[in-house]
């Protein structure tokens, strides 16, 4: 299905993190590679003024409030990290209490608001959380599109295979960021 570039919309999934869990320190490591090409999809956006929505885990705050969210997160080794891909002003911020974006969330009326109908789905993990998000827009005829360089999971096998589920199951797109904003730029998707 084609799509004008309004009907897109930037998800940013669990990039405000603690990585303060048994495998956090890995995966802090690991998102590292993410952070630049996710900065070049949100300055795409900005560009094109694309909504620009980061769903995120709640650490048991229970509060939509970016700066608490934030700063609870916020130590010595992650702090570069966050600080990087933290949202702006103009961003949407919202909690999830599970896995998927959508699932007890405004995700959806918000999407359905703006008009959205493709998803750029980025962020922490590939193989669960974008993943659970991916297969959520999917059944809500959302069209899916999760670069590969822009998320990011514990394992190369996990990435491999959550990437072969989007493509295959889901129907969706995994360029590189930068395949995707060169396609976006000429009107291809």
């Amino acid at each position: 299905m084609k799509s004008s570039p309004k009907s897109y919309a930037l998800l940013i999934i669990d990039c405000i993190n603690s990585f303060q869990y048994k495998d956090g320190p890995l995966l802090r490591q690991r998102a590292k590679t993410i952070v630049s090409p996710i900065l070049s999809l949100k300055e795409f956006a900005y560009e094109h003024k694309l909504p620009i929505i980061y769903v995120n885990d709640h650490y048991n705050l229970w509060k939509a409030d970016l700066e608490t969210i934030f700063e609870e997160c916020k130590t010595p080794e992650n702090k570069p990290f966050l600080e990087q891909l933290k949202p702006n002003d103009t961003d949407y911020f919202l909690i999830k209490p599970k896995h998927s974006a959508f699932y007890g969330t405004a995700l959806h009326t918000l999407l359905h608001s703006k008009g959205i109908d493709t998803l750029i789905i980025t962020g922490l993990v590939s193989n669960v959380c974008v993943l659970f998000s991916a297969n959520d827009a999917f059944m809500r005829d959302f069209n899916v599109i999760v670069p590969s360089d822009s998320t990011v999971s514990l394992k190369d096998s996990d990435q491999e295979f959550a990437l072969k589920m989007v493509n295959g199951t889901l129907g969706g797109q995994t360029p590189t960021c930068k395949e995707l904003v060169i396609s976006l730029s000429k009107g291809n998707t």
